[in-house]
């Protein structure tokens, strides 16, 4: 029995050696390549199309996860009127990941140190700050706090609408991602690029954050014009004809069947730039904008010319008063005559 079952044993081991040194054999021996064709130099491109994980790595794809941890720290400074409380909670309701705060008082130290503890506190990376004096100038803080402080940039906001206010008809889902899109003049100057860079870090919503929806169904657009930046915000419509006869005619206007359109949602507001700070709510100046007349400089000199015309109107009545008191006639030597 012990000799019978040696040759299976034997004949199984050589199977299992041959079958394991034949793709060593393989791997070892060179491919042999033609003299007469020429190699063709690869490109990354060719490359990246020949090998399947390259493509994942540089286009990756969401895997679910909160990676991109970016807070954004929402808080207005104490005296601010209801319109712009209510800007403000506008802006919360669009930015998903940010973290709120009270009414903050200024103190001794100012309102710099205090928001930049309180963002320290909460693990923000980037501060929005509103502003209000003499409950009717508002100013608008936006910049970078924790590790990298800076930069951060002040703004004057004027001509702001609630949605409350505005009654458009545009509406999205509360938390969704918006595709932010800028004017051409952001690529063409050097401080626009740095508020690109910040709009983008304050109003783009991280992907995977847990309380945004993994869609986009709205546009934030940010246009240059005036030497003002113009905020707007739109929802994404997609219309699908029902008869055979619009799609006909929508493919013919637009080469697709499916027309895509952009209503406004709202808040709106206008930005004036007013100066650019390297650090965190101070430091060295990057930009200050020349043409940033304050606003209290205006109501100066409207209420000087408000003070002229009150002068030039008294002026007119003295000089009609002397006026009348030159102008007497003389006495009638005749005028009792006939009485």
């Amino acid at each position: 029995m012990a000799k019978s079952k040696s040759p299976s044993r034997n004949r199984k081991e050589t199977s299992e050696v041959d079958s394991a040194e034949t793709p060593v054999a393989e791997e070892l021996t060179p491919p042999v390549e033609d003299e007469g064709e020429e190699q063709q130099p690869t490109t990354a491109v060719d490359q990246l199309d020949k090998t399947g994980p390259a493509v994942d790595s540089i286009f990756s794809k969401s895997d679910g996860k909160y990676r991109n941890k970016q807070r954004c720290l929402v808080l207005c400074l104490r005296g601010a009127t209801a319109r712009y409380r209510h800007l403000l909670e506008d802006l919360r309701t669009m930015l998903p990941h940010h973290k709120k705060e009270s009414k903050l008082d200024a103190g001794k130290n100012g309102a710099a140190s205090a928001v930049n503890d309180i963002a320290q506190m909460r693990g923000c990376n980037t501060v929005l700050f509103l502003e209000c004096r003499k409950r009717q100038d508002a100013y608008l803080w936006l910049g970078r706090v924790g590790d990298n402080l800076g930069p951060s940039a002040k703004f004057h906001l004027t001509n702001a609408h609630t949605m409350d206010e505005l009654r458009l008809t545009g509406n999205c889902m509360k938390g969704s991602r918006p595709v932010l899109t800028f004017d051409e003049s952001f690529e063409k100057q050097g401080h626009l690029r740095l508020l690109k860079s910040l709009f983008t870090d304050v109003f783009g919503t991280p992907r995977g954050h847990p309380k945004s929806k993994p869609f986009c169904d709205r546009v934030m657009a940010f246009y240059y014009a005036d030497k003002k930046i113009w905020v707007r915000n739109y929802q994404i419509v997609e219309q699908q004809p029902t008869n055979a006869l619009e799609a006909h005619q929508a493919k013919k206007r637009s080469g697709q069947e499916e027309s895509t359109s952009l209503v406004e949602i709202g808040p709106r507001f206008v930005l004036n730039p007013i100066r650019i700070f390297r650090g965190s709510f101070g430091g060295q100046t990057l930009f200050q904008n020349p043409d940033f007349v304050s606003p209290n400089e205006i109501r100066a000199v409207e209420k000087k010319r408000k003070g002229r015309s009150y002068e030039l109107r008294k002026e007119n009545q003295k000089k009609r008063k002397d006026r009348q008191e030159e102008y007497v006639l003389p006495e009638d030597p005749l005028d009792s005559v006939f009485r």
